[in-house]
């Protein structure tokens, strides 16, 4: 394998030190810094020789030398490398005594993530070709270009038609700013309308990354407690009376997270009602709207005529990949253009060629039937879910079934101690999300599985574990 960087050596040529001496040891120092390692190539002799101006022959030389000692290796027709013997070499400033000895943990077998799709139902066939044709186009390379910090215009055009259609919204693609993914929206909607000293209402457990953004932003938190019907408004209100300068609510209504509840109407009313009355923006997540088994999705706390300020955010990475960074941010377009400014001082634009491929999978037809699919398979496995449940743990914890979303809040009855049971099935090489990752302060109650990308095998296996610790 070729370096990507030359090997920078300095010679001194007033030295008593022979120059083939003085290149071996750079090159034994490099290796001990940890600039080489095992296997990584050197530049053939006459590339080096031209490289440090000196005669062939002298850097022949210095590489006898150098395999002779065991510090490399040739290979007959691929080249010089250094040895994978080597034993690993300890910084020359480090200190022995004081360097630590850390074990890497072994990696789960068993994950129940955080409520994540499973990756190997994304239609990356479908995706695949989209690329190739954008490629072969004749027009190609104008989406090789710089295009709107707001992103694709068509794209734009395509989510606004969908919120409009489906997610009972009236907005333009001007109200449409395109991200890498919901956690750079966050970042965005916060800097838009928070800043140091303003305070924001949070739900409580809840969505830390989130949190992280606000508090980037200046902003201090105000936890809000999270009931069988959503966010405590009453709890909301008292807030409200006590704190001058509130200027935004952060909630997560369709299917809360991490309790996966879904906001009632009556409370879904009295916020938008506070947000009016207290001049405050409600920034609602619709994270996994798409995953909804009932009738059909609760409409967006956004979507209400009588709403003056909000910020609505979604994403395309669920529906896809999650690795597949396509986010969205909607608002009012004086917003927009706040998020449009901040934007361009982070990242000049989105991705344009990903844009142009979801588009195009979007009119083909190919991201509804997706959906349609990925929702039979993920409905089933959440039944089955149930179903284990109620087998293994129906007198030892509480738990409501959700109508959508990939995940479970599970509650023990009993006085547990949930940071133990995620510390102990760790151990057992089972990977739950650590509770303190939804936490504000207070101790957590409850876990939160996801299971769409488990078999009925592992969903059963993982149950059991929990089953012999609470």
């Amino acid at each position: 394998m070729l370096r990507p960087w030359p090997l920078e050596i300095q010679l001194d040529k007033k030295s008593d030190k022979a120059i083939y001496l003085q290149i071996a040891d750079a090159v034994i120092d490099a290796v001990k810094k940890g600039k080489l390692v095992g296997g990584n190539a050197l530049p053939g002799s006459r590339q080096l020789a031209a490289l440090l101006k000196v005669n062939r022959n002298t850097v022949v030389e210095a590489l006898d030398v150098l395999t002779a000692e065991g510090w490399l290796v040739t290979i007959d027709r691929k080249g010089t490398f250094v040895t994978h013997s080597l034993p690993k070499l300890m910084h020359p400033t480090e200190n022995k005594k004081d360097s630590k000895i850390t074990i890497e943990e072994p990696k789960s077998y068993l994950v129940f993530d955080d409520g994540l799709p499973d990756s190997r139902l994304a239609p990356m066939n479908d995706l695949a070709r989209a690329y190739r044709e954008l490629f072969s186009r004749k027009s190609r390379w104008q989406i090789m270009g710089y295009s709107s910090e707001l992103g694709n215009l068509e794209f734009r055009k395509s989510i606004a038609q969908m919120l409009n259609f489906k997610r009972g919204m009236s907005i333009s693609q001007d109200q449409i700013c395109i991200t890498r993914g919901s956690q750079m929206a966050m970042y965005l909607a916060s800097h838009c309308i928070l800043k140091s000293g303003d305070y924001i209402l949070i739900e409580n457990p809840g969505y830390k990354p989130a949190w992280d953004a606000f508090e980037n932003a200046g902003a201090k938190l105000l936890p809000v407690a999270v009931d069988t019907d959503g966010l405590d408004i009453d709890q909301v209100e008292k807030y409200l009376q006590k704190y001058q300068n509130i200027k935004a609510i952060y909630v997560t209504p369709h299917h809360q997270f991490p309790t996966t509840v879904t906001l009632s109407l009556k409370k879904r009313l009295k916020l938008i009602e506070l947000s009016n009355q207290y001049n405050f923006t409600i920034i609602e997540d619709d994270y996994d709207n798409e995953f909804h088994f009932g009738q059909r999705p609760i409409l967006p706390v956004s979507s209400y005529a009588g709403l003056q300020n909000y910020i609505y955010i979604g994403t395309f990475s669920k529906i896809v990949a999650p690795a597949l960074r396509i986010g969205y941010l909607v608002s009012s377009l004086e917003n927009i253009q706040k998020i449009a400014g901040h934007r361009k001082i982070i990242d000049v634009q989105g991705d344009n060629i990903m844009e142009e491929a979801i588009l195009n999978l979007i009119n083909e037809g190919k991201i509804k039937r997706h959906l349609k699919k990925a929702n039979l398979i993920y409905k089933n496995k959440r039944d089955y879910f149930e179903s284990t449940l109620n087998q293994y743990l129906q007198n030892k914890v509480t738990f409501i079934k959700p109508e959508g979303g990939l995940a479970f809040w599970i509650v023990p009855k009993a006085g547990i101690n949930v940071l133990e049971i995620f510390e102990k099935l760790k151990a057992q090489g089972i990977q739950i999300m650590n509770p303190e990752r939804f936490s504000f302060s207070e101790t957590i109650k409850g876990f939160r599985l996801g299971y769409a990308s488990l078999s009925e095998k592992q969903i059963e296996e993982g149950i059991k574990a929990l089953t012999k610790l609470l």
